[in-house]
Parts: structure tokens; C-alpha cells; sequence
């Protein structure tokens, strides 16, 4: 299969979507191995027969994926309705590994998959999370360790139900996914939607995610200097529109991890953030800004386009929920982007509550990655 075949629909019951997403594919080849599948939240309750549908009509036994409270597909997005967006691809088999669902520990599937993660150096995953199991960010953080050369991307499933995932069937609760050796090529990349708006400060004192000192002086007070005047007058508007930025050491891009502020203590001058941090950490403040993520998404696809060397065979794109159209607009902007830059790739995904990207999890970012 040179091209990945894709179908999506929305605003109609789960049979009509699957037949509407079948009929766009059309013929299914006999190389088919994989299914990505996507639906939104109003078709948890049948997502078991959904799978199990595609399943027999396609002669596909293996797939992948989750519901989010929005999905994507080339050049378009569905929000607060029924969708579905489903992509076959074919890679050798010896090139695919699923990831079963791990909701406590990684030891099983690692001592499962080793020889398997033995013959290569390098491996990409895609990883679909239940944001609701606290021991989520450490099996990723597992994974990654315990996998040669790994780079995953994917994100935390969004719901307003249960937090599903599909990995071969339907299931809950941890983190699953499928993993690439080295040969299946693909091009990845992340765009921020939120952008510093100074420089970067150093915890000086802390307890746990509370910020009580920045450069030695009270947290909230270099909060307020940063987000400035009109803000620091009325505290309230820090929500949803000022954000913790963490920076990552070593990167050579100014990459940085983005999570919310908790809360403050105006009394004592403290801030809360949505992340463990140490002494001597650095760290900034952002802002969530509509016309900065439009020049980073723009940014991110030319450098993509720029490591292409080879026509693309399929794409996956996973996006934060506060991005897409409450940071682009409402006609599907975000995705229309990607497709105008790089064409009409056969393209799935959704809105995550949480972005993983080169094994971190983010927060207000898109995650691109092509395969080639």
C-alpha cells in the first residue's frame, strides 16, 4: 500500500458513520495491518461495536486508538456530535509491535516484547493515556526508558465519559499504543500554542508544585511583574490565559512544557502549579496567544516539509483540546493548516487532554508526525 486509506463522518449514528467511512475507503488491500480509529466522546457506548465492525469488514485484525471529546481527519475537525475517522496503513509486519493496556507497571510487556525490542536501536511509538490513572505520566516515563531508542508521541484521551482506548479491542484505564522499528520512516514535530512573555526565572524556594520564591523574591509578585499591569490588578483573568512554561534542559530549540497555574495565595505570595518542581529549577510564564500559535504551527510545517524526502503515506496529528477552535476558529483552521501546507494527506487524530511528544507530556501543543 503506497498511500494510507481514510474515511471520516460526522453527525450521524454509528452504523451510517461506519459505512460513510468504509465507502470513502473503498477496497481494502490485502497488505492492510493496521487501523487507526478515532471517535468522538457521543459514540463511547458503542465504540466496542464500532471496532469489532471495521474489524470484520476490513479483514483487519489490529488496531489502535481512542475518543476524544474532538477528532480530526484531513483538513477537517468534529466537535460535539457523533464522528469518526478511521486510516488503514501497511507496514512489515516485523515492524509492529502493539502495546497491550498497562495500568500499573511495565515489567509484563517489556519482558514480552524483548526479543522483539532487541533487534533494533530504535523505536517510535504512538501511545494513547487515561489522563484519570495517576500512574500515568511514570508508565510513560517507563516505556521510554525501557525501550531502545524510543520516541513516542500520542496523547491523553478526552472525554466527558469513560476514558477509552482501542488497542486491538476496546479497553480503559492506563496507557496503550503500538510501537515502529526503524523500518518505518516518519517525520514528527510539535507546535506551541502558548509563547513566553519573559525571560526565564530560577525556583529559589518551593514545596512540591508551589512556587514561594523566584529569583528570591515572592512567586506571585514576579508572576504579576510578568503578566503585567492590567493582570496584576485583576488576578482572575490569569485563568485560561497565563500558564507555568517549564524549560527543557538541553534542548536546542528553547523547547519548554506547559502547565496550568493551580491557584494562588495572595496573602503569603504563592503560586501553584500543575507540576512537581525542585530547587534551582528554571522556570517562566506564558501566554496563550491565537496569532503566536499560528506563526509556531506555520514554523513547524515548513521545517517538517523541509525533512521530507519522500512524497508522505499517511499522518497522524494529535492536539491539545484548548487549541483547535478556541484558538483558531471554528471552521476546522487548525487542520486546514496542516492540509494546506502539506497537502491532502490521508491524516487522522483528536483532541488530547495532554500531548506526548518525544516522550513528555505537554500541555497546548500539536503533535505532527508523517509517514514516509
Amino acid at each position: 500500500m503506497q498511500r494510507y486509506l481514510c474515511g471520516h463522518a460526522g453527525g450521524k449514528d454509528a452504523v451510517r458513520l461506519i459505512d460513510d467511512c468504509l465507502t470513502q475507503i473503498g477496497r481494502v488491500p490485502a497488505d492492510a495491518n493496521l487501523g487507526f480509529v478515532y471517535a468522538t466522546d457521543a459514540l463511547a457506548a458503542d465504540l466496542d461495536g464500532v471496532v469489532e465492525k471495521l474489524r470484520l469488514a476490513t479483514g483487519v485484525e489490529r488496531w489502535t486508538g481512542t475518543v476524544g471529546v474532538g477528532i480530526s481527519a484531513t483538513g477537517r475537525e468534529y466537535y460535539d456530535q457523533p464522528a469518526l475517522a478511521v486510516m488503514l496503513a501497511s507496514f512489515p509486519e516485523s515492524a509492529i509491535h502493539a502495546v497491550p493496556l498497562q495500568r500499573d507497571g511495565v515489567d509484563g510487556f517489556i519482558d514480552e516484547a524483548a526479543d522483539w525490542l532487541r533487534r533494533d536501536e530504535f523505536h517510535f511509538g504512538i501511545l494513547h493515556a487515561d489522563p484519570s490513572n495517576p500512574a500515568t505520566p511514570s508508565l510513560i516515563e517507563a516505556l521510554a526508558e525501557r525501550t531502545p531508542g524510543a520516541f513516542f508521541v500520542g496523547g491523553l484521551t478526552s472525554s466527558n465519559g469513560a476514558n477509552l482506548q482501542v488497542v486491538d479491542g476496546v479497553t480503559e484505564g492506563g496507557v496503550s499504543g503500538v510501537l515502529f522499528s526503524s523500518e518505518v520512516p516518519v517525520v514528527s514535530g510539535h507546535t506551541q500554542g502558548c509563547t513566553p512573555i519573559a525571560g526565564k526565572h530560577v525556583v529559589t524556594s518551593c514545596e512540591r508544585n508551589i512556587l514561594i520564591e523566584l529569583d528570591g523574591r515572592p512567586a506571585l509578585e514576579v508572576l504579576k511583574e510578568d503578566a503585567g499591569e492590567v493582570i496584576a490588578k485583576d488576578l482572575q483573568r490569569l485563568a485560561g490565559y497565563i500558564f507555568a512554561a517549564l524549560p527543557i534542559t538541553g534542548s536546542d530549540t528553547g523547547d519548554y512544557m506547559v502547565r496550568n497555574l493551580l491557584g494562588i495565595d495572595a496573602e503569603d505570595g504563592l503560586v501553584a502549579i500543575g507540576e512537581i518542581v525542585g530547587h534551582g529549577q528554571e522556570i517562566m510564564f506564558c501566554r496563550r496567544d491565537g496569532n503566536s500559535a499560528r506563526e509556531d504551527m506555520q514554523r513547524m510545517l515548513a521545517d517538517i516539509g523541509g525533512r521530507l524526502d519522500a512524497e508522505p503515506k499517511g499522518a497522524v496529528y494529535y492536539s491539545c483540546l484548548g487549541r483547535g477552535r478556541y484558538q483558531f476558529g471554528d471552521d476546522s483552521e487548525e487542520l486546514k493548516f496542516i492540509r494546506d501546507a502539506l497537502g491532502d494527506i490521508p491524516l487522522v487524530g483528536f483532541f488530547a487532554n495532554g500531548e506526548i511528544f518525544h516522550n513528555r507530556l505537554y500541555g497546548y501543543t500539536g503533535v505532527l508526525t508523517l509517514f514516509c
